[in-house]
């Protein structure tokens, strides 16, 4: 007899691969990305009616992005230790606590020391659907444990689609500070600390909504504590980690080069509002979002590392012609064709982590593979603006196609032997490896 979750696929209700634990990540990641659509808007302009600076603004923001990089890695590292669904919990209710943190407190350090802590305000830029930051090292992890090889990358795409989705709205939750303000003439201020005190419940809701999630505890280890390990990394998995951060680095460097920076580029160049910008944001997000949906098909199709390199490759090409664009409707267009090519890679390359090491590194592989990305995209915006202002206000562009061409060369340089299970068994003619099947293997090995 068929199962519950084959009957509802077939009858289009949901996926086949869809169960409890599964849905409840979900949950907890549009909670996320929910928070951090209207925080990333709300707090740069709450932080300037208090009446601090550029630099003071951009102190915070610094600090929030070296704090999310330290979180992720020690995140990374300890919850393969004591637990993936842990430390989602902690995190859930720091979020709760930067909320109180920013409702109470008008004070420059303790706003800083918050930022750093808490990384209230960081998000992952359009169409990014709250996929970094500290909780994705131990929610990837847990994804992965709860899904069959073969739909891995399919489940990765829709908890992206599920952010972006999640993000959008955020973002229009950042209007009710001035619907406040218009229908009950409540200050600025005060309208912003209405959504700080909605971040502590969507904070506790983060945490809340995960305990429910099964984890693998293994047998070993005192208090069997789930996915404890004795002893050091392995040697593949330290050589695996280590190609994953020179490749990232590289990334790292491109994105910091697109980042904040092109919102200023489109103004300059083009003499934008900041209305058509943020048309032209939210056509980005509702764009990209089905795209995450398409990452498993053509990964199948292609294969994990080609799928990644091919869609680098076309991003590459539309990038470097986009300072070429006469109007800003070109120059959208091609930008939005370039974000939703881009970020179908973006599931792929997770997936991918996930299935290239041991199930009980996973946490630690994903906290350290990443922390270039962090720290390199941080570095970025400073290097592109000084670039503008001295060289080119199009270099910045040129000079981004050129670290992901690099990052898409050396992708393929160092993966292109080292195929997933999923393809593993596709190719010998045998259906998916369950996902405990932990170890990468050779190309035909």
């Amino acid at each position: 007899m068929a199962s519950i979750e084959a009957r509802e696929a077939r009858f289009g209700l949901a996926p086949a691969w869809l169960n409890r634990d599964l849905t409840l990540l979900f949950a907890g990641r549009g909670l996320r990305s929910l928070t951090q659509g209207y925080l990333s808007i709300v707090v740069p302009l709450y932080l300037a009616v208090l009446g601090y600076s550029a630099v003071q603004l951009g102190l915070i923001f610094t600090a929030a992005s070296v704090g999310s990089a330290i979180l992720a890695a020690t995140v990374g590292f300890l919850s393969d230790r004591y637990g993936r669904k842990t430390f989602l919990v902690i995190l859930g209710l720091l979020t709760a606590v930067g909320g109180v943190v920013f409702a109470a407190s008008s004070s420059f350090v303790v706003l800083l020391i918050a930022g750093a802590v808490t990384t209230i305000g960081r998000g992952g830029g359009a169409g990014s659907g709250g996929a970094w930051g500290p909780y994705y090292p131990a929610e990837q992890a847990l994804l992965a444990e709860h899904v069959d090889d073969r739909n891995r990358t399919a489940v990765f795409g829709a908890t992206s689609f599920v952010g972006v989705l999640a993000g959008a709205v955020g973002s229009l939750l950042a209007v009710i500070p001035n619907v406040l303000h218009t229908a009950f003439g409540m200050a600025a201020l005060d309208g912003d600390r209405v959504l700080f005190a909605l971040t502590i419940v969507f904070g506790i809701a983060m945490a809340v909504v995960v305990l429910p999630v099964r984890e693998t505890r293994t047998p070993a280890g005192p208090a069997r504590r789930p996915n404890v390990r004795r002893g050091p990394l392995s040697p593949t998995t330290v050589r695996t980690i280590l190609k994953f951060m020179t490749t990232n680095a590289t990334n790292g460097l491109a994105l910091g080069f697109l980042g904040p920076i092109m919102v200023y580029w489109f103004y300059r160049r083009y003499g934008v509002t900041a209305a058509e910008l943020g048309g032209l944001f939210t056509l980005v997000n509702l764009a990209t979002a089905p795209s995450y949906l398409y990452a498993a098909r053509i990964a199948r199709r292609l294969g994990a590392v080609n799928a990644v390199v091919a869609t680098r490759a076309v991003s590459v090409i539309l990038l470097v012609f986009l300072p070429l664009m006469p109007t800003f409707p070109l120059a959208a267009a091609l930008m939005l064709a370039r974000m939703v090519t881009n970020t179908l890679s973006n599931p792929i390359r997770q997936s991918y982590l996930m299935a290239v090491v041991p199930r009980e590194e996973r946490s630690t592989a994903a906290g350290f593979s990443n922390l270039p990305t962090q720290i390199f995209s941080s570095l970025g915006p400073t290097m592109a603006g000084y670039i503008m202002q001295s060289f080119s206000l199009d270099l910045p562009f040129e000079l981004a196609a050129l670290f992901q061409g690099i990052n898409a060369a050396l992708y393929y340089t160092f993966f292109h032997g080292i195929k997933p299970p999923e393809e593993l068994t596709t190719e010998r003619g045998r259906s998916a490896v369950p996902a405990t099947r932990d170890v990468p293997r050779e190309a035909g090995g």
